[in-house]
Order: C-alpha cells, then sequence, then structure tokens
C-alpha cells in the first residue's frame, strides 16, 4: 500500500471519527460487504460463493429492492449474513433535504424489519449511498441508534472505466487486518464483481484471513 493512501485514510477517519471505517485491526478478520441489492440474478450468485468459502458478509440493501426481492433478503439472513441500510432510493445525502432523506432511510428500515422477524432492532446499520452524507444527517441517523459504516477498501467494481483486473488490485493490495471492503451485487458491477469476488474469496482464505460480519 503507498503512503499516499495510507496518509488519505489516516486523514478521512481523522476528520470523520464518527463513521465506522475499519474493525479489529488486531484480528485477522475481514469484513466484506455489498451494496445495491438485493438483485434477483446477482444476489444468489454472491451467496454462493460465498459458501463455497464460509464466508459470512454485510449487505446494506436498499429499500426497494428488498420489495421487488423479498425472498432473496429473508435467505440473506437466513444464511447468516448480516444486513444494512442503504435508503429506500439510493439518495445521495449532499443532494437531499435532510426531511426527505430521513424519510428515505426510514422507509428501507422499514422494509428491513417487515420482511424478517430475525433482526436484532436494537442495531442498525448504515451506509450512506456514494458515501455522501451531511453531518447533520449522520448526527440525527446516531443519535436513533444507527452505526454509519463507510470503507477503507473499495473494489471500484461500480466503474465501468475500471477494469476486472483493477477492481482485484485494488483489493488485494489495500486489504489488512479488520478491513471493510465494498464490492456491489448489482447488474452493473456484476462484470467486474464476477472476475474479482472469486479471486478475492481465494487470496484471502489461503492468507488465513477469517470472514466476519458487522454487528
Amino acid at each position: 500500500m503507498n503512503s499516499f493512501w495510507i496518509k488519505t485514510k489516516k486523514i478521512t477517519r481523522w476528520i470523520f471519527p464518527h463513521y465506522i471505517w475499519k474493525l479489529n485491526p488486531e484480528s485477522k478478520s475481514v469484513y466484506l460487504t455489498f451494496d445495491d441489492g438485493p438483485n434477483e440474478e446477482v444476489t444468489p450468485w454472491v451467496m454462493a460463493e460465498l459458501a463455497k468459502h464460509n464466508a459470512k458478509a454485510t449487505f446494506f440493501c436498499i429499500g426497494n429492492n428488498i420489495q421487488k426481492n423479498p425472498e432473496i433478503f429473508k435467505s440473506l439472513i437466513q444464511s447468516g449474513h448480516a444486513v444494512g441500510n442503504h435508503t429506500q432510493n439510493h439518495l445521495k445525502g449532499w443532494d437531499t433535504t435532510n426531511s426527505i432523506y430521513w424519510n428515505d432511510v426510514v422507509l428501507c428500515q422499514n422494509e428491513i424489519e417487515i420482511n424478517s422477524n430475525l433482526i436484532n432492532k436494537s442495531t442498525k446499520l448504515f451506509r450512506p449511498p456514494y458515501g455522501k452524507i451531511k453531518p447533520i444527517q449522520s448526527k440525527a441517523l446516531r443519535k436513533d441508534g444507527y452505526k454509519i459504516i463507510m470503507w477503507d477498501v473499495i473494489s471500484m467494481d461500480f466503474d465501468s472505466k475500471t477494469t476486472p483486473e483493477k477492481c482485484l488490485q485494488n483489493v488485494l493490495e489495500n486489504v489488512e487486518n479488520g478491513s471493510i471492503i465494498v464490492f456491489h451485487d448489482s447488474k452493473k458491477a456484476f462484470q467486474n464483481l464476477e472476475y474479482t469476488l472469486p479471486k478475492t474469496l481465494t487470496f484471502l482464505s489461503q492468507n488465513g484471513y477469517q470472514y466476519d460480519v458487522i454487528r
């Protein structure tokens, strides 16, 4: 990992100390996360790949996609994966009024709770779409009991200008103990994800990493 990347990550964490960027650096564990699902085609494929390595992950779901795919959402939980809130309509906090943003989060949380009685409602996970959220929005969510989960490794699988090989490099060159890694279980990301995820899982497993979920 180059020095510029290390400095950038440290500065970002210092500016936004109330967000969770990484977990348990003392343990050789990683936290795989998937944004934007559930998707009727991609999410089951992701689950199958994870199962090959007995890996669990945390899925930050869009409320509208839970509505479209409730059985897939329920299967995530039944398979031992964790789920979190990614807003109802994938809103960018910077471009959205606080009241509309808050309502969108509530709508998504309702979908999460309606579609499963296995959720521990005292623990609410939230990842802002695009990683962009206003401080006042963040403060309101944290006051309501949400943990705001960011990341320290992002594959860039959603970017059509990023090659599959570069996506894999983005992960393997930056992963370390306690890393929170971002992928996307969406059609848009699938071309890159299909290449990157199996190789990432093989690398992590061969190098002794344990897979944990965010609680």
